[in-house]
């Protein structure tokens, strides 16, 4: 298969494949519509779920005429002419052109679903135009990851269709583009390729990835961020806390590693998320990244809805750590914990004889979780409720 036929183009163009999520075409989003005006992000299910079905078309670009200054990492990639007209929706392929393109899919390890309400919230708050559409029976195991379809007697009713698509976002600074959705199970070496060409057709200079990974750090210090990059000068000299690891791959890294061998700027931004957070949807470790990708490409993205759901997730958390004396010590020590590797640099983040490990109190505050989730249950079952 070659990587042209892995995607559709959804506006107009030469070669251009019109597909059913063309303009004109969207399909249904469950409250997300796509306009201006920011909401607060979802369940980490929802949110994922609603990035993918935002409607291709929606309203038109917030006017602004300035051009994105970018930091001095990122400006080598970033031209003025490489950034659409602010005041245009993209009506055909070249009005899509962006010099940016930022990658969140889901799939891989998305700690806290950082990547995930990040792009739900570009979404949401912006207003989008469907660009491009990748066959997805072409890169989805269906078994491993089978769509949610909904039963009401007699007949099935609905069918959660999966999408990977590439929207483009209009900001008040010009547009980027934004692909989401499911990460690819197969091809992925023909998707990469697929993806050089569409950075080939629409003038990306630099791609961004996002995703959250799990760390022994506790909830109530600053939210660390590691970047990586095809380039060291592309990204802020940072501290080495990982050395040299061998990890699972996933798609988004090696469309990085590839676009790197080919002489592609790439980059990609790993939000910390506590370890005993990672399953929960975390929208403060979202929030985070969305400020890192607006200071590294120099975009206007407000945080304000991500930063109003964290708070009060941050209310929910301190509620249920109040209610235990035994997690309240363990959070307390992962506090002491990365206090000490301020102190002392070049310590890793979860070395230390003194404090039980970052599994040993993730698991400790997940039974804890779960003891809440069973307490619940018993009080809904008692008489009277």
């Amino acid at each position: 298969m070659q990587p042209g036929e892995l995607y559709r183009w959804d506006l107009e163009g030469p070669g251009a494949r019109r597909g059913r999520h063309a303009a004109g075409a969207a399909p249904e989003v469950d409250g997300v519509d796509g306009t201006a005006g920011s909401v607060a992000p979802p369940a980490a299910t929802d949110a994922t779920a609603a990035a993918d079905r935002v409607p291709a078309d929606a309203a038109p670009d917030r006017a602004g005429t300035t051009a994105p200054d970018p930091t001095p990492a990122a400006r080598a990639s970033l031209t003025p002419d490489a950034v659409a007209d602010p005041q245009r929706t993209p009506r055909t392929i070249d009005d899509a052109r962006a010099g940016v393109l930022v990658h969140a899919m889901r799939g891989g390890m998305d700690a806290g679903s950082a990547g995930s309400l990040l792009a739900a919230h570009l979404l949401a708050s912006h207003p989008t135009t469907r660009v491009a559409t990748f066959d997805v029976d072409e890169l989805m195991d269906y078994r491993s990851r089978r769509p949610t379809m909904t039963f009401t007697s007699p007949s099935y009713t609905g069918y959660d269709d999966p999408v990977l698509a590439l929207d483009h976002v209009a900001t008040p600074d010009g547009g980027l583009l934004l692909l989401h959705g499911p990460e690819p199970d197969l091809r992925w070496e023909t998707f990469t390729d697929a993806v050089e060409e569409i950075v080939e057709r629409l003038g990306v200079s630099t791609t961004v990835g996002v995703h959250g990974i799990p760390m022994g750090v506790p909830h109530t210090r600053p939210i660390g961020v590691t970047a990586h990059a095809t380039r060291e000068d592309l990204v802020d000299p940072q501290a080495d806390i990982f050395g040299t690891v061998q990890i699972p791959g996933s798609a988004s890294a090696l469309l990085e590693y590839r676009l790197g061998q080919r002489g592609r700027d790439a980059m990609g931004y790993a939000v910390h998320v506590p370890h005993y957070l990672s399953q929960a949807s975390y929208p403060a470790a979202a929030s985070e990244l969305l400020r890192t990708v607006a200071r590294v490409t120099g975009y206007d993205l407000d945080p304000s809805a991500l930063d109003e759901a964290a708070a009060g997730v941050a209310v929910e958390v301190e509620r249920q750590i109040e209610e235990s004396p035994d997690v309240s010590a363990l959070v307390s020590a992962l506090e002491t914990q990365y206090d000490a590797y301020q102190e002392a640099s070049g310590r890793s983040l979860l070395a230390s004889a003194d404090v039980p490990s970052a599994d040993e109190l993730g698991a400790e505050f997940e039974a804890f979780l779960a003891r809440q989730v069973e307490s619940d249950r018993g009080d809904e079952d008692r008489p009277g409720r």
